[in-house]
C-alpha cells in the first residue's frame, strides 16, 4: 500500500523511535538505552495498571509501525527499527525495583538475548510482518524478567 508522505514520516518516526534507530553502530542498543530506559523510568511512576496499559498500547503501535516500516525501508527487520527493543526492554523491566544494579543487569541480559536469539526467539523472529519484528524482542524481555526473578529466588539477590 502506498503511504502518504505524512503517514510515512509517522510510521518511520515511531518505528525508529524518533530517529534513534538511525544512530550508527548499534541501533538496538541505542534504542534500548536512549528510549527504553527513560521510558521505563517515566512509566514506573504510573503504577502497575498504568505501566501495563501504556505498554500494551506501545506494543500494538510498535507491531503496526514495524510492519509498515520494514516495507518502507526494504528489509524485514531493518536495523533502524528499534521500537521492538523498546517494547522488549519494557517487558524485561515491568515492575522492576528501581535499583540501578537490577536495571543494569536487566539491560545487559536483555541485549544479550536479543543479539544471540536463543530458542524460541529465532523462531518468533520468523513470524510474518511486524509480529516477527516485535515479538522476538518481547519474548527476550520476558525471558530476561524470568532470569532476574530466578536470580532473586535462588541466589538471594534482594529485589525490593
Amino acid at each position: 500500500m502506498q503511504e502518504s508522505p505524512t503517514r510515512r514520516r509517522l510510521i518511520l518516526a515511531l518505528a525508529t523511535c524518533g530517529g534513534v534507530g538511525y544512530l550508527p553502530g548499534m541501533p538496538g542498543t541505542w534504542g534500548s538505552l536512549l528510549v527504553g530506559l527513560p521510558l521505563w523510568w517515566l512509566l514506573s511512576h504510573l503504577g502497575p495498571w498504568g505501566y501495563g496499559l501504556v505498554w500494551l498500547v506501545l506494543l500494538g503501535a510498535g507491531i503496526w509501525a514495524a510492519d509498515r516500516a520494514w516495507q518502507l525501508l526494504g528489509a524485514a527487520d531493518h536495523p533502524a527499527i528499534v521500537i521492538d527493543e523498546v517494547a522488549g526492554l519494557l517487558a524485561a523491566l515491568a515492575w522492576a525495583p528501581p535499583r540501578w544494579p537490577w536495571i543494569a543487569c536487566a539491560f545487559i541480559v536483555f541485549r544479550a538475548l536479543d543479539i544471540l536469539k536463543p530458542f524460541p526467539l529465532r523462531y518468533l523472529e520468523r513470524l510474518p510482518g511486524g509480529f516477527g519484528v516485535v515479538l522476538d524482542d518481547v519474548a527476550a524481555g520476558v525471558m530476561t524478567r524470568l532470569a532476574l526473578e530466578l536470580m532473586t529466588i535462588y541466589i538471594g539477590w534482594n529485589s525490593p
